[in-house]
Parts: C-alpha cells; structure tokens; sequence
C-alpha cells in the first residue's frame, strides 16, 4: 500500500512559471548555475543553488549559503513570486521532449515507507551530498525540489490523468532548452480521493532519479518525529514531494564511461586482453550499441564494436546489466579500476551528450579509452528494485529532467 497525499504547493504565478522555473541542482555546476541565472532575477537556481549570489570562491557548504538560500526563497513569497495555494491539491506534470510525453502526478509520499522498503531505491547515496541536502530542507522549512519517482502503470490512474488533462491547464511553457513543461491543478475532491485510493493499491513506488533528495527528505521527518513529544505522524514534515510517473512513460538513456590510462598496456595489449571475454570488430555503420551485450569503444581513433562472447548464468537482477559485465571482465581485471564510485581514473557521460562527446574526451588526451552501452531498461531498474539489490554507480541517466520551482512543499 502507498500513501499519496495532496498538498498546498507554493507555486508562481502562471505568468512567472517559466521565468521561475529553473534546471535542479544536481545537473549544473556552481558556474554555469551562475551563466544561467545571470538575467534571470526570479531563477529558481537563487533557492537551490544559493551560492551563486554570493562570492565565487564561497564554500558551496558553508552556513552563509543555506541562509541565502532561504534569504531568497522568503524574499520570493514576500514578493508573491511563490504564492501557497489555499488548499491541498494533486497536481498533473506533463513534460515533451523529442515529441515523447510523459505526464505525472505531484503529491506527497510518507517518510515512512523509505523506511520500511515499500519505497524502492535501486542506487547508493553518498554522505556528504545527503547531508547538504538535509541543511537545505532544514533550513528552508521545505521541500524545495521535488524527487522523481515510478510506479508499475495503472489503466485507473491514467484514465484519472487523462480527465485531469482535459480540464483548463495552469502552465504551458517551453523552456529554453526546447522541453515543454505543462501543469494542471486537481481541485476536484472526487479526483483527489480516487487518486489517493488509486495509489493506495500500489504495492510499491521506485526512486527513479532524486535518491539523495529522498534520503534527505526521510532523514529530516524521521528527526523531527524524534523532537516532537505529541508526533501524530499526520504532521507535514512526515510527508515529502514527489511526481510519480508510470513505468511504460519513461525513457532511461545509457550512461557511458570514460578511463583516463589503459593500466600501463599499449593499445595492442589491450585490445589482445579484451578479445578474452568479447567479439571484437571496427565499426561500418552506427556507433552507438543496438542491444544489450554490445559495446562500442574508441580507443586510438577509431571506434570499435564489442560483442560479449561469455553468457553469465544468475539469478541476480544485477549480475545481468551490461555495466556489471564490462566491470567484470574489462574495467576491474585489465583496467584496474574496483571502485566505480572513488576511483579517480574514471569518469561517466550522460548519453544525452552524444558519442561526439566521447571522442572529444579521447581525442582531447584527457582519456585513453570510452566506451558506449546499451540503455538499461525500465524493467531491469523495477527488477533490482525489487530484488533489493543495488545498481552500479552511474547507470541510469532519465530525460527530461524535472524542472525545479513549480511547486515547493512546506513542512509546516
């Protein structure tokens, strides 16, 4: 069973949505947060990336950038930039990109069911970017972006959508990067009860992308429960904003690797230690892999298909991706490279960037060798999920991202 629940979103004005509306944080640096924002007054990147107003060599974690952060997310309310609404609604968020839609609901999930695993991550957090994200919600009193969730698609959800959709639509924007971004608000009490008891006969929901806003979101009720001697566990702070999309709507791109040496071989050592575990051949055609247990790599200038010649028997979700294999057999054994997620020597490119930006990488002299995958699919993610096992660092890149700004939960 999961608990979805309206809320009063601090919202902007349809007028100022697109102005408002900014990329998360997690996908731009410190610098081009400042670039983009740079005209932009009411760039919701002043609440979530509060250190661009203040001076460049700042310490991103410093005390003096939660204060701004809330200095500016204040001045927007005072300035009814973000204005709550006065009841609790769903909201539907349809985003286009390259013609593809997917349409979600915006609600409020309970802490608690982190916890207890009815809420599925499938990736690893790291402590330091959990706890900024903790001081953030702590110091805001909020939710300030919302996490991206899935669940196993519904025929009564989305008929529930699709009469939502129908209704006079809120917002209806392009952003500058060519995505369309639409919001409908669900004030109908009818609706708002039979999506709650929709969502109620789920047996699950699954982080898709946001595991440390999550984490930090749960951690945060979970101290706030701990300082509250009359915890009812219907106060706000036990619940946390998230848009939930069904899985059959969603598009996960592939995530690639780069090395920056080849563990002391020449290029015809490795290409000799490679042939081990794969068929390997110089590409005519299509760079980019066309199915699973095909890679593509460039290495020397010149792109080559890799064709796995060993089949793994397991019963494990993730013994059976594509990034387990190539660690497997390439990155750890010749490449020396165990620990995705620290080791220096490598690095990872979202598919969004091109196979040109892997060459660039390569040809650059930065790296020795990339190497292309095949996208993981939706129902692997749902199958480790599920499994309770853990994907491996970088391996899930979803497009479009949500945009950040156009409903902010108060924990209060």
């Amino acid at each position: 069973m999961s608990k979805f629940r309206p809320f009063r979103a601090i919202r902007p004005l349809p007028e100022d949505a697109k102005q408002v509306a900014s990329r998360p944080y997690d996908v731009l640096n410190s610098d081009e947060a400042r670039l983009e924002a740079a005209n932009n007054p009411i760039s919701f990147l002043r609440v979530i990336k509060p250190e661009i107003d203040l001076p460049s060599d700042s310490d991103p974690y410093g005390e003096e950038v939660y204060r701004q952060g809330l200095a500016k997310f204040t001045e927007f309310k005072e300035l009814g930039i973000l204005v709550q609404d006065p009841e609790a609604f769903f909201y539907v968020y349809r985003l286009t990109m390259d013609g593809r839609t997917q349409t979600g609901i915006v609600g409020c999930c309970d802490y608690q069911e982190y916890y207890d695993g009815s809420i599925k991550k499938h990736e690893l957090t790291r402590t330091a970017k959990e706890n900024d994200r903790v001081r953030h919600v702590e110091t805001q009193n909020a939710n300030a972006e919302p996490v991206f969730f899935s669940y196993r698609g519904k025929p009564g959800i989305d008929a529930l959508v699709n009469e939502v959709t129908r209704s006079p639509i809120e917002y209806d924007f392009v952003a500058e990067d060519g995505i369309r971004h639409e919001l409908w608000v669900v004030r109908d009490r009818r609706l708002i009860e039979n999506f709650e008891s929709g969502f109620a006969e789920l047996p699950a929901l699954y982080v898709a992308d946001g595991h440390h806003r999550t984490a930090a979101a749960a951690r945060v009720g979970q101290m706030r429960k701990e300082d509250n001697s009359d915890h009812t566990g219907e106060e706000e702070y036990n619940f946390f904003m998230a848009v939930l999309f069904p899985d059959d709507q969603l598009k996960i791109f592939d995530y690639n690797r780069v090395v920056r040496d080849l563990n002391g071989l020449s290029q015809e050592s490795f290409l000799s230690a490679i042939k081990q575990s794969f068929e390997v051949s110089a590409i005519d055609g299509e760079l980019a892999p066309t199915e699973k247990r095909t890679f593509s790599m460039y290495l020397g200038g010149v792109w080559y298909r890799l064709k796995a010649n060993k089949e793994k028997l397991t019963s494990s979700p993730k013994e059976g991706l594509d990034v387990t294999y190539l660690s497997d057999e390439v990155l750890e054994p010749i490449l020396g490279i165990s620990d995705l997620r620290n080791d220096l020597r490598i690095d990872f490119v979202g598919g969004i960037r091109g196979m040109g930006e892997l060459e660039r990488r390569v040809d650059s002299g930065e790296m020795a060798v990339a190497f292309a995958l095949f996208p993981v699919s939706m129902d692997e993610l749902l199958a480790i999920a599920d499994a309770g096992e853990i994907m491996p660092p970088k391996t899930t890149w979803f497009e479009p991202k949500l945009r950040s700004g156009l409903f902010i939960h108060d924990l209060e």
